[in-house]
């Protein structure tokens, strides 16, 4: 780890604790530097973009973390579906602690102006939980599969945020029917694939008239 990294990573824990008082803002990230006595020199350097840098390294970050959790995990051994029910818990487990700055994260999205940021912000942890999962796609099946998955965490982490359940359970079970229901689309997809193979399409229908007429 670069001293960079390392000064960003204090930088993000100190500001987490501001973060639910002061929200993402420019607050919130002076109090982290004085708590870490650092200057303001420093404190560009390790976020040039101010709190959208913040905002932006706390995602990935949290991306990371998950990965190095499950990166323990005996994942060869487990189901496709169970996998990314483990990532997508994972990464809110890490989270629980921050649970208020997460919500102020959505406020602080939903701004004008924010909406690009958040997006490529969602589509990067999608991906990271595709590939914490072991998924290695490089063709169609990439963009499918961070497509359907998309939608899923982004419900399931609004879900979490309102779910007074103890332990997170109705988060967990929510998750659990959303995977269900996109793991019935490959198969529906299979399906409608190979009726369209019965179906005689008109280039098929002219090769069969002609080998008749061959055959006459």
């Amino acid at each position: 780890m670069s001293n960079q990294d390392a000064t960003r990573r204090l930088v993000l824990d100190s500001a987490l604790s501001h973060v639910p008082f002061d929200g993402w803002t420019d607050k919130s990230l002076a109090a982290a530097a004085r708590d870490l006595d650092l200057s303001a020199e420093n404190m560009r350097r390790a976020f040039p973009g101010g709190v959208a840098g913040l905002a932006a390294y706390f995602s990935a970050e949290f991306d990371r973390r998950m990965t190095d959790t499950l990166a323990g995990q005996d994942l060869d051994a487990m189901k496709v579906r169970v996998r990314i029910g483990l990532a997508v818990r994972a990464r809110l487990e890490l989270l629980a602690p921050h649970k208020e700055a997460v919500r102020r994260l959505a406020a602080y999205s939903a701004m004008p102006g924010r909406g690009f940021a958040a997006v490529r912000a969602a589509l990067a942890t999608v991906d990271a939980i595709w590939r914490a999962a072991g998924d290695s796609a490089t063709d169609f099946n990439y963009y499918t599969k961070r497509g359907l998955l998309a939608p899923v965490y982004g419900a399931t982490l609004l879900y979490w945020l309102s779910d007074e359940t103890e332990g997170s359970e109705g988060t967990w079970a929510f998750l659990d029917r959303r995977i269900a229901e996109i793991l019935k689309i490959p198969a529906i997809q299979g399906r409608i694939s190979r009726l369209a193979g019965r179906i005689p399409t008109p280039p098929g229908i002219l090769n069969r008239v002609r080998k008749r007429l061959k055959s006459a």
